[in-house]
């Protein structure tokens, strides 16, 4: 077995334990797994919405598209120019 499929039978093994103590969990305590799992779950969901945020708040804008073929041009007008010279 390579190292991927060993890593999967970890995640697999670990799953399914996970599903058991949480069944487990549910029967003796389930107010406080239920909550608990909730309070969890919505903070899973607004991290990802903060880290969403955050990425577009702190990413710069991309450049308008006419700069960036002006910039082309002038590059390809620069190389047409070197290899005239060296001919």
């Amino acid at each position: 077995m390579n190292s991927d499929q060993i890593l999967g039978a970890f995640i697999l093994v670990g799953s399914i334990i996970g599903v058991v103590v949480y069944a487990v969990l549910l029967y003796y305590i389930p107010i406080w797994t239920l909550q608990v799992s909730a309070f969890l779950a919505v903070v899973f969901v607004l991290g990802i919405m903060a880290w969403i945020g955050y990425t577009l708040a702190t990413t710069p804008p991309p450049k308008p598209i006419e700069e960036v073929v002006k910039e082309v041009e002038e590059e390809t007008k620069q190389e047409t120019q070197q290899e005239e010279k060296k001919a």
